[in-house]
C-alpha cells in the first residue's frame, strides 16, 4: 500500500482503545460501525487489504458479542429471522473471501474494495436520508413508500412469520443474506449497513428489532469470517486487541441507548454516517492513486472524526431522552 508513504501516521495503543470505544457505541446503536469504520481506517493507515478486511471482521465479531447480550436482554432479537440470515450470510462469506483473494492475486483488490465502499455507502446513505426527510408520520409510526417495501410482498413458499406479524418467503431472506455475505467477504463488513435498511424497509421491522436481529446475525457470520481469515494469516491482532479493549464497553452503552431515540432521527444519523464515510474512502482512493497528501489527511480526519462526533451525539441525545423519560415516569407515579 502506498498510504504510509504519503503521510506517516502511526497511532498508539491508547488511540486504538479510544477509537474502539467510539466505534463500539455506533455498533451497538446502529448495528454497524465495526469493520464499517475499522476496515477503511486500516486501509488508510497502510495495512494490506487482506489484513484490513480480516482484522475488521475479527473486530466485528468481538464487539458484537457484547451488543448481542445487551439486545437479547432488551428483547430486540428475532432468532428465527436471525438464523436464516446467518445461513445465507455464511455461504456468501465463503464466496466473497475467495473472490477477494483472487482480486488480490492480480493486484486489483484495493481499488475494487475502495470503489465498492464508496458506491454502496453513497447509495444507501442517500436513500435513507431522502426517506428520513420525506417520510409521512401516521399514528406515531413512519410509513415508507419505496421499492424495498415490495420485498415483503413476494410470495414464494415456504413463508414464515417474524416479529410484528410480518410474513416473508424463506427464499427471499436467504437470497438477501447470501448476496450480503458475498459483499461482507469481499469488503470486510458485517453487512449491517445493507441488511439493516432491508429489515426496516423491506420487512417493516421496528428499528430496535432490526438492529438487534442484525447484530445477532453479524455476530455469528463475522465469527465464521474471522475464522476463515485467521486461517489465512490475514489478521493483525496488534491492532484488533486494543480496538476490542475499548469497543466492548462502547457496544454496551450504544445498545442501551437504542430505546431512547425515535426512528426518524435514527435514520438521519445512519444516513449521515454512510455519506461522510463515502467521502472519506473516496478521498483515500484518490490520494493513493494520484499522490495527493491533503486528501489522505482528509480521509483520516473524516473516518476518525465521524466516529468520535457521531458517538458523542448518540450518547448526548440518547442520555437526554432517557433522563426525560425517567422524569416523566416519576411524575406519573
Amino acid at each position: 500500500m502506498g498510504g504510509m508513504s504519503l503521510w506517516s501516521f502511526e497511532p498508539g495503543i491508547a488511540f486504538f482503545v479510544f477509537f474502539g470505544f467510539t466505534v463500539g457505541i455506533l455498533f451497538g446503536f446502529f448495528g454497524l460501525g465495526g469493520s464499517f469504520f475499522v476496515t477503511p481506517a486500516l486501509l488508510v493507515l497502510g495495512h494490506p487489504v487482506e489484513a484490513a478486511v480480516g482484522s475488521g471482521l475479527v473486530f466485528v465479531f468481538g464487539t458484537s458479542i457484547t451488543a448481542v447480550v445487551t439486545h437479547r436482554r432488551l428483547g430486540h432479537i428475532d432468532y428465527k429471522l436471525g438464523g436464516l440470515l446467518v445461513g445465507g450470510m455464511t455461504m456468501g462469506l465463503e464466496v466473497g473471501k475467495r473472490m477477494l483473494f483472487e482480486l488480490s492475486a492480480v493486484g486489483l483488490a484495493d481499488i475494487i474494495v475502495s470503489t465498492a465502499y464508496v458506491g454502496l455507502l453513497a447509495v444507501v446513505g442517500l436513500f435513507m436520508l431522502f426517506d428520513a426527510r420525506n417520510s409521512t408520520s401516521v399514528q406515531g409510526t413512519v410509513v415508507d413508500a419505496n421499492v424495498l417495501g415490495e420485498i415483503g410482498t413476494v410470495y414464494v413458499p415456504p413463508m414464515l412469520s417474524f416479529s410484528g406479524g410480518v410474513t416473508v418467503s424463506v427464499w427471499i431472506v436467504l437470497a438477501i443474506a447470501f448476496a450480503t455475505g458475498i459483499l461482507a467477504g469481499v469488503l470486510g463488513v458485517g453487512g449491517g449497513f445493507l441488511i439493516l435498511p432491508i429489515l426496516m424497509y423491506g420487512l417493516s421491522l421496528s428499528e430496535t428489532v432490526a438492529v438487534g436481529t442484525d447484530i445477532f446475525q453479524i455476530a455469528i457470520s463475522s465469527g465464521y469470517g474471522s475464522f476463515m481469515y485467521a486461517r489465512a494469516d490475514a489478521v493483525h491482532l496488534s491492532v484488533v486487541i486494543p480496538l476490542l479493549g475499548g469497543s466492548v464497553f462502547g457496544a454496551y452503552l450504544g445498545s442501551r441507548l437504542t430505546e431512547f431515540v425515535d426512528e426518524a432521527t435514527f435514520k438521519q444519523y445512519f444516513a449521515l454516517i454512510l455519506l461522510v464515510d463515502s467521502v472519506a474512502v473516496a478521498s483515500k482512493t484518490i490520494s493513493h492513486t494520484y499522490g495527493v497528501v491533503a486528501l489522505h489527511v482528509l480521509s483520516l480526519v473524516l473516518l476518525f472524526g465521524t466516529a468520535v462526533v457521531m458517538s458523542s451525539i448518540v450518547v448526548s441525545f440518547g442520555t437526554r431522552n432517557a433522563l426525560r423519560e425517567g422524569d416523566t415516569l416519576s411524575k406519573n407515579n
